[in-house]
């Protein structure tokens, strides 16, 4: 069926003197969205992070328009040179090498330069590596709840490389980064020794690509896996789990004011602190005084 015959794709609002920022396909050309051929089709120049990549995307879709570069080495000249074309009234597109512009890609300067500039920016959702690799990751979320860390690309520095170890091993969020194949192998080992032994990790390679793999391991795993792995090539998306806290481990002041403001529409100060006291294992002193904290946040 031709996009053409989705009436309800007629009926979208596209604003004229509008930056529409438009999501691709990171591998899979068939994740390419209705609504993005769409905005592609009406708009009237698209920005592109590299013309080339992009030329071979616009035209398996008969996409014919001015294109522009705007990558991380001209991307707040080239925002002037779009924002001028918004002032004529024009609608213009960016889009980045793959996935979600502005997520590890150009983007960010443009948006804010165009926002600044008085117009409208309209995002156009579509594929992303990292909520690609999260609704496959299972376990590795539990410990967080939901809750991830983003971080980019792994860091060649080792200082940097070393405050990152750092985060991800203390962190009660599931953390994600992106990875080369070229450095893959140096930086799971890195990582497999930094972190505990059953510490799960999810590696991803070539995401929605024909060579797509998933594993689901724990670190003490991982020089086991990359000795037996198939391949290492193409780009990889990994995620480590939170930091799972001992049962012995003192509960944050976060967590305390929770129970404390939960109890407090229906006791008393002092009866708070015997109830935190009791159940949680805390000193007198410290129930009665996150009781009188609670207290008086509700004043």
């Amino acid at each position: 069926m031709e996009i053409g015959s989705f009436d309800f794709l007629k009926q979208q609002d596209l604003p004229a003197g509008a930056l529409y920022m438009v999501a691709t396909p990171i591998g899979n050309l068939g994740d390419i969205t209705l609504r993005a051929l769409h905005v592609l089709n009406a708009v009237d120049g698209i920005a592109c992070e590299d013309t080339r990549h992009s030329a071979a995307l616009l035209q398996q879709f008969g996409i014919h328009k001015k294109c522009l570069a705007l990558h991380e080495h001209n991307e707040v000249g080239g925002a002037q040179t779009v924002i001028q074309s918004l002032n004529k009234g024009q609608r213009w597109a960016y889009i980045s090498d793959a996935g979600t512009p502005g997520v590890s890609d150009p983007g960010a300067r443009l948006v804010h330069e165009v926002q600044k500039a008085g117009f409208r920016v309209i995002p156009v959702p579509g594929a992303s590596a990292v909520s690609c690799a999260i609704s496959a990751s299972g376990s590795v979320m539990l410990n967080s709840e939901g809750r991830f860390q983003f971080l980019g690309f792994w860091p060649n520095k080792t200082k940097e490389r070393d405050a990152w170890l750092q985060d991800i091993s203390t962190s009660k969020k599931t953390s994600i980064f992106f990875e080369s194949p070229h450095h893959i192998r140096e930086t799971l080992l890195i990582l497999a020794n930094a972190l505990e032994a059953d510490r799960q990790v999810f590696i991803c390679r070539e995401l929605t690509k024909k060579f797509e793999q998933l594993a689901a391991l724990q670190a003490g795993e991982i020089a086991t896996w990359l000795e037996n792995a198939e391949s290492l090539k193409g780009e990889f998306v990994i995620l480590v789990a939170a930091r799972q806290a001992s049962p012995d481990e003192p509960l944050e002041q976060a967590s305390l004011m929770l129970w404390a403001n939960a109890l407090s529409p229906h006791l008393g100060s002092k009866e708070i602190a015997a109830v935190l006291s009791q159940v949680l294992g805390l000193s007198k002193k410290e129930a009665y005084q996150i009781a009188l904290d609670a207290k008086e946040a509700k004043d």
